[in-house]
């Protein structure tokens, strides 16, 4: 993450709740470095269950903040402007943004799902997650 991405959240979280605003910056730092919480412990002498509330109190703030503009789905005209900006940018007409997809372990498969979702390459059943995302990061 860009040091000027993570500090414009952190600017907005501090002003939107009073909670980021009494602890160290090291509480965003899990994210920031995408570290699992129990490994906070040691290092930032946090415990796993501080770890972990804190990270629901960022998430739910981030949702709260940035939720209205980045984590709704585009309309026409958001579409529009996508791919006029893609088309200048890059030179792709029709192009909405950066395509990925990763295969997330579906833990929960009936059994009767199971040889549908399960490929050679995985040995368990997994559901493809995609995501596509503008160069804004809106996904």
């Amino acid at each position: 993450m860009r040091r000027e991405l993570f500090v414009k959240i952190v600017d907005a979280l501090s002003n939107f709740s009073p909670y980021f605003t009494l602890r160290q910056d090291a509480t965003i730092r899990q994210l920031a470095y995408a570290s699992p919480s129990d490994s906070l412990d040691d290092y930032m002498r946090m415990g796993e269950s501080t770890a972990l509330e804190c990270l629901h109190e960022f998430c739910r703030n981030v949702i709260a903040v940035y939720g209205d503009r980045y984590l709704r789905t585009p309309n026409a005209v958001d579409t529009q402007c996508l791919l006029q900006m893609h088309e200048e940018r890059h030179g792709f007409p029709g192009m909405l943004g950066s395509h990925g997809c990763m295969h997330w372990e579906w833990i929960n498969c009936p059994v009767a799902y199971k040889g549908y979702y399960t490929r050679d390459d995985h040995c368990v059943p997994t559901i493809v997650l995609e995501a596509v995302a503008s160069t804004d990061l809106w996904i």
